[in-house]
């Protein structure tokens, strides 16, 4: 029979513990949180630990193949693009671009979506089914096509791609939050909050927030990988970084000219963004799984 684990009163674990428990007993949430604490590294120190210069040209070593290949060179470890650029190189620097960028999108679409969402979430009558209407109409226009849309108006750019972003994705958090928000405050304990002589204040910080805090962990993990796509397919549409930007997105849209002879080029930036928004997507579902016993 499986033996039950008794804990004494000093050893019972902290929800902090549990969580982070629950989370390490999933191999594949583990991983996932590997890799982004390697590609934090490399964001914030990968400029440094580059061999080359992203823009750097060799004419002597043009389309040299990674260094596995019996023509490639162990200098050039990740091969090296049309004008002799060092692709290892290029990634490394590209970690800033599309990663860190993706963070600071997601940063700053979370505080600004976390307020409105807060302020309408406690609103009743009108006000509030109005917001929640025009949040439904707004969410019903994808993001990347929204994002699209924002730098038709502004113009491409990396800067104007931080912004088309946000506000593509500052809807998201402002609709989770609404939600949220609105959904506990006809819970029971509220009511009894209220009678006990709790303001609205008080009622948001300490008696929903507890709650609510899933909810926005859960929707920051979908926005960076939403984040990072967006930011790569405005790349590739040539609509964001331009070149010689060794931003991923734009680095694919750089390789499509020489796919079928140098295939490395365009494959394995794709492979970049592939393996983080896989990583940040298992890092999701592994936060999903332990905080839902925590929340029961």
């Amino acid at each position: 029979m499986p033996q039950i684990k008794i804990y004494q009163e000093d050893d019972i674990p902290s929800p902090m513990r549990r969580l982070w428990q629950t989370f390490a007993s999933n191999p594949f949430a583990l991983a996932g949180l590997w890799v982004i604490v390697g590609l934090l590294f490399f964001t914030l120190f990968g400029p440094w630990l580059a061999p080359f210069s992203p823009e750097a040209q060799n004419p002597k070593a043009l389309l040299l193949p990674p260094s596995w290949d019996p023509a490639g060179t162990v200098e050039h470890f990740l091969g090296t693009d049309d004008l002799g650029r060092d692709i290892f190189s290029r990634i490394l620097h590209g970690v800033q671009l599309t990663f860190g960028m993706s963070l600071a999108v997601v940063i700053t679409a979370l505080l600004l979506g976390f307020v409105i969402g807060a302020i309408s979430g406690m609103m009743k009558g009108i006000k509030s089914s109005i917001l929640g209407h025009l949040l439904d109409a707004l969410l019903s226009i994808p993001s990347l096509l929204m994002a699209i849309l924002v730098v038709a108006v502004l113009g491409p750019g990396l800067g104007n791609v931080f912004w088309a972003v946000g506000i593509a994705l500052t809807p998201q958090f402002v609709r989770a939050i609404h939600q949220a928000i609105h959904e506990e405050l006809q819970k029971e304990y509220v009511t009894a909050a209220r009678l006990d002589g709790a303001n609205s204040a008080q009622i948001f910080w300490y008696v929903i927030m507890p709650n609510v805090w899933e909810v926005v962990i859960i929707q920051t993990t979908l926005a960076i990988s939403t984040a990072i796509l967006d930011i790569a397919a405005l790349g590739f549409l040539n609509l964001g970084a331009q070149a010689p930007s060794p931003e991923w997105g734009a680095m694919v849209f750089q390789g499509l000219d020489n796919l079928l002879t140098a295939p490395w080029t365009m494959t394995i930036p794709g492979l970049a963004i592939l393996f983080t928004v896989l990583a940040v997507n298992l890092v999701g579902d592994g936060l999903r799984s332990a905080l839902a016993p925590i929340k029961n």
